[in-house]
């Protein structure tokens, strides 16, 4: 048998268009770096029968090609639709994953605003109905009405209470902006509903999540994206994290909805201060680390984390949102090149090590069964 490693990448395709074919691209490449056999593949090229995958490779001059390639030995998983076919070959015992499925936003959100270890950094969330938008609406000045299964900020509307009105602002589907304005709490609550109906991403449900003051810049949205992952080891390790600061008025501070990154230190010892922002990045790494585990012992084992954490104006950190096939795009932005490509090559380590473990196993097992075997004797 081949020495070398081999590592399948699940991911969505058709024809030779990918998601995400930048990252993956990068991936591959990290992997053929440290001598792995690695390649891209879909549900659509796994042959059962032959114990054979179609897999696919950059090419040097851009574009794909595809290839015979042998049953992978661990497979990372970054199929970001939830279609019947990929959900079906997922839940089957066909490979073995780096990284286990997870669950709906919501169920992720429950889970954690239940744990002790956990719970003080969740903001108050439920499934929004009418009757929970009315009494969050009197218990919080500002909430946040999210699709439970959406991403890039998309669908996600604000609205804050401002004197005697409430004050509406969003981003659809299309990421196009959307205002109101309103004097009674009834018409919030019409104009909201009509938002979650038209506003829907596939089947999921909407969530009403009370806000934070998280515009520690004048008219301007700022987060913290934490990136943790399993390093070569197959320990947690927090590879690095960036302010997220949102376009002027907007809602949220996604990255493709025109917000900017920033390093860590530079943006938040400028507002909370040199100690404050040791004592801040301390909190979002134990949080990381915290929640992590707990969500490892709830879906079995994972591989990476990308954390939205929100820091309020009083330097309260709050975890508002888990992703578990994060992107990495904001150390590239922040030009933190080096941390860039940590982010990359940390998956295909820990597939490697994930290799190494199983292939070591065996060879321990083989090795103790043979002194276990009884001497014969001689004679």
């Amino acid at each position: 048998m081949s020495s070398k490693k081999v590592i399948g990448i699940l991911t969505w395709r058709e024809g030779k268009r990918f998601a995400e074919p930048d990252y993956l691209r990068r991936l591959v490449k990290a992997g053929q770096e440290l001598g792995a056999q690695i390649f891209l593949f879909s549900h659509q090229d796994v042959f059962k029968a032959e114990r054979k995958i179609r897999g696919f490779t950059p090419k040097s001059g851009g574009g794909w090609e595809s290839s015979w390639y042998p049953w992978p030995q661990i497979v990372i998983d970054r199929y970001r639709r939830r279609v019947p076919e990929y959900m079906k070959l997922r839940h089957s015992n066909l490979f073995k994953f780096a990284n286990s499925p997870f669950s709906k936003k919501w169920r992720v959100t429950e889970l954690l605003a239940n744990d002790e270890r956990v719970k003080r950094w969740i903001p108050e969330t439920y499934v929004y109905t009418p009757e929970k938008l009315k009494v969050m609406l009197k218990r919080h000045p500002m909430l946040y009405v999210k699709p439970g299964n959406g991403t890039g900020g998309r669908s996600i509307l604000k609205v804050a209470v401002r004197g005697k009105q409430y004050e509406l602002k969003g981003r659809d589907k299309r990421y196009v902006y959307k205002n109101a304005s309103f004097q009674r709490a009834e018409d919030v609550g019409r104009w909201v509903r009509k938002w979650v109906t038209e506003q829907r991403i596939s089947d999921g449900n909407f969530l009403v999540q009370q806000g934070l003051d998280l515009e520690l810049v004048s008219n301007r949205i700022a987060d913290i994206r934490l990136l943790i992952q399993k390093d070569a080891a197959g320990e947690w390790s927090v590879t690095g994290c960036g302010v997220r600061v949102g376009e002027k008025g907007s809602s949220t501070s996604n990255l493709h909805g025109g917000g900017r990154a920033i390093p860590f230190h530079v943006f938040v010892s400028k507002r909370f201060g040199e100690e404050g922002a040791q004592q801040i990045l301390r909190e979002c790494h134990h949080m990381a680390h915290q929640v992590a585990s707990v969500l490892e012992e709830k879906f079995g084992r994972m591989m990476e984390f990308g954390l939205d954490i929100g820091v309020d104006v009083d330097g309260r950190s709050w975890l508002i949102e888990v992703n578990p096939k994060p992107g990495r795009e904001i150390f590239k932005q922040m030009k933190a090149m080096d941390l860039y490509a940590e982010a990359i090559r940390r998956p295909v380590l820990f597939a490697v090590h994930l290799i190494e473990e199983k292939t070591g196993s065996r060879i321990r097992l083989a090795a103790q069964q043979s002194q276990s075997q009884p001497k014969r004797q001689m004679g």
